[in-house]
Formats: structure tokens, sequence, C-alpha cells
């Protein structure tokens, strides 16, 4: 049975992000939100105390509670969103080849997404296109065996990727057999400095805009065969039972990896939510109109309260989700449940927070405007909200739900 009360370990690790968030990230966050840019000394700054780092995710998620990730990820963005995604951005990559790679790839490639304190390295997990987000069966990317070389030659365009172009290691979902649609595709790890991989289009961003995002082009990249996550033996083997039945009984490569760190994207929403929250709140009882704080005003404290309610019920959420994760799996959509659930929560509880501070929370002179910018993006990355609902649907009522 699930025990959500967090051991001494785990309330060490929340106080040690907390206060890297509280001491590091805030005091730079405005700063890195203007610029749009990738803050690489305050990741590399994270990197020194082991906070960006490999050893750290793989702690993490060995974790048989499953709560010490959402705990340290709720810190970090209650920081701020777009430096805490500049953080956490390579551990989706991390996460895709743990999750469709052998353990000799975990062991090669994962450590590479991160680099060292010395030489700081990034991660990308590329699987949306122009005309492929929430339909990752639609993936036109081609993947093409070269048998006389041994080669996988990439073909492509890939849309809306965190550190693409600029990262180190490339993880690439792509169609092998695309008459097979999502039942034909493989992962792929592009090595550092592939000929044929390039930086499309950056997105000027409406929030989390000091995370890197971008179009990574492929053309004609060519990639070793060891590069296949998981190996060819394993995926000819899933092609052909896919031929056979028409279907192979295995999920689709991109969709095991977003089903697994959706507890994670919760908790980041969750961190913005809190952040939000605690700044209304203290705001509330400095603020004064007619004579006494705003707080006692009920419109203000019955927002308050809500705010409050709907934060824990998201936070519950998560954790029995990430428990999950790690004990048994999930039986109806729970983990999309968590990340629905908190994101929709982070983008009300953040408009509640720009309407008790008036007219100072429409402006960039205080960070709710900010907060409420980042919040948005959860509900739409990493599947809408939409295709959470579509998969609690369907979890729950066993039909195949269009």
């Amino acid at each position: 049975m699930a025990d959500f009360a967090l051991n001494d370990d785990q309330l060490q690790i929340q106080k040690w992000v907390h206060d890297f968030a509280d001491q590091v990230i805030r005091p730079a966050a405005h700063e890195w939100d203007e610029r749009e840019e990738f803050p690489h000394p305050i990741v590399q700054q994270a990197a020194e105390i082991g906070l960006y780092g490999w050893e750290f995710l793989m702690n993490a998620m060995s974790d048989t509670s499953g709560l010490t990730l959402p705990v340290a990820i709720e810190e970090l963005f209650w920081g701020d969103a777009g430096i805490g995604m500049a953080i956490m951005g390579s551990a989706l990559a991390a996460a895709g080849i743990s999750g469709n790679g052998t353990p000799e790839q975990v062991m090669e490639w994962v450590p590479q997404c991160y680099g060292d304190a010395k030489k700081v390295q990034l991660g990308a997990f590329c699987v949306s296109e122009p005309d492929a987000g929430s339909d990752v069966s639609s993936l036109r990317t081609r993947a093409i065996y070269d048998e006389a070389t041994d080669e996988w030659v990439l073909n492509g365009t890939k849309a809306w990727i965190t550190n693409g172009g600029i990262a180190d290691v490339h993880v690439v979902v792509a169609a092998v057999e695309p008459e097979l649609k999502g039942r034909g595709q493989a992962s792929f790890i592009v090595p550092p400095g592939t000929k044929g991989l390039s930086m499309g289009q950056k997105y000027k961003k409406h929030g989390i805009r000091a995370s890197h995002t971008s179009e990574v082009v492929l053309d004609d990249c060519r990639i070793p065969g060891r590069c296949l996550l998981g190996g060819k033996e394993k995926l000819d083997a899933k092609l052909a039972r896919a031929r056979e039945r028409g279907h192979s009984g295995e999920k689709q490569p991109a969709m095991s990896t977003f089903e697994a760190t959706r507890p994670s994207v919760g908790a980041q929403a969750l961190g913005i939510a809190r952040a939000a929250y605690e700044f209304a709140l203290d705001y509330s009882k400095e603020r004064k109109t007619f004579g006494k704080p705003i707080v006692m005003h009920q419109a203000i404290a019955f927002k308050l309260a809500n705010m409050a309610t709907e934060i824990d019920a998201s936070r519950l959420l998560i954790w029995r989700a990430a428990w999950m994760a790690r004990n048994g799996g999930f039986k109806n959509g729970e983990g999309s449940m968590s990340k629905y659930k908190a994101s929709e929560v982070a983008v009300r509880v953040t408009e509640d927070a720009i309407q008790i501070l008036g007219g100072y929370g429409y402006t960039r002179e205080y960070p709710v405007e900010r907060w409420h910018r980042d919040a948005k993006i959860h509900t739409i990355f990493e599947g809408t909200s939409e295709i959470q609902q579509l998969v609690i649907a369907r979890a729950i009522s066993g039909l195949r739900i269009e």
C-alpha cells in the first residue's frame, strides 16, 4: 500500500532542491525569461552541485516509492518553469533511452545526455512534427536501413523540440514501416556531431522562455546500426508480429515514454501553481483595502481556499500516479489523470493569482504574470488536456473511443 510520508532522504532532497531554486533560480528567472535564451550558467551551477546529472536522475528514478522525482521537480519549477525546463529537458531524452534501449545502450547514452560538471551536455527527445503532434501515429520522419553499411538513414523535420539542435544527443522517433503507423515506428540515437542534423527555426514562445525549443531537421542523417534503440532483432520481431496480426501488442516508443513521464510533467505544473498561490497569499495579507487586508474579504479568502485545495488534490494525484508507475503500473489512466488535473489547476491558480494582485499582477514587475504564461504549456505539451481525457476515457471504459 502506498505511504505518502516522505522519508528523511526525500525530505533532504526536497530542501536541497528548494534552496537551489530559492537562492539561484528565482533571482535569475526574470532575466532569462526576458532574454529568451538557454540559461547555460544556471544549468552549469546545477551540474556542479549534482542536480543536473544522470546520477541524480537515475537515483531518483530508482526510488521504489516513486516520489523522489516529483518532489524534486515541484521544488525546481516552484523556482522557475523556464529554467526548470532547461534543467529537466534532458530527462525526456534519458527516459526515451531507458524505456526503449538495451541495458548497454542505457549505460552508453544516458550519461552523454548530461556530461559532467566540467563539460555540461544536453539531450533532446524528438517526436512531434509540423503535421503530427497529438497524433504520433502519423509521423513522416523516415528511417531506412542500409544493409550494406549497417547504417540507418533518417530524413524528416521534427517540431517543438526541447533542446532541439543544441543538444549533444538527439533521440529521434521515426517510421520504419509507415503503413503500420504507430506499430511501425522505432527510436534512434543520433550521436553528437552527426552530419545531416541541424536546427530549424527557434520558436519564440508565450512562456517557459528560458527553455530552448526549435525544429530539428534530419537530411540524409546516417547513424550506425547500433544506434537503433532495442536493437534490430527486437524491431524485426515486433514488425513481423504487427504484419501478421494487425497489431504487435507493444506500446509505441513515443507513447511509452510520455506515459512514464506524465506524473513528472504534472509535478512541473504543480510547482508553478504553488509558487503563484504562495505569492498571492502573502500579498493578500499585506495589501489593504477598506481598512483591512484583502484576505479578510470573502471574495479573496474563498479564492485562496480553492487554490490551496486544488493544489493539494493535484499533488495527491501526482504522488499516487508516481507510486503506481513504480508498483504495478496504471490501471485507469492515473498518469494522465495527474497530468490533466495539475496542468488545468496551474492555469486557473495562476490566473486567480493575477486577479488577486489586480493591476500589479498584470505587470512584469511581479512574477505572477510570468507564472501564468509558464503554466499554459502544460495543458498542451506531452499530450494535451484533451488527449489526457481520451486516455482516461479509454482506460475506464475499455473501449476505443475516438
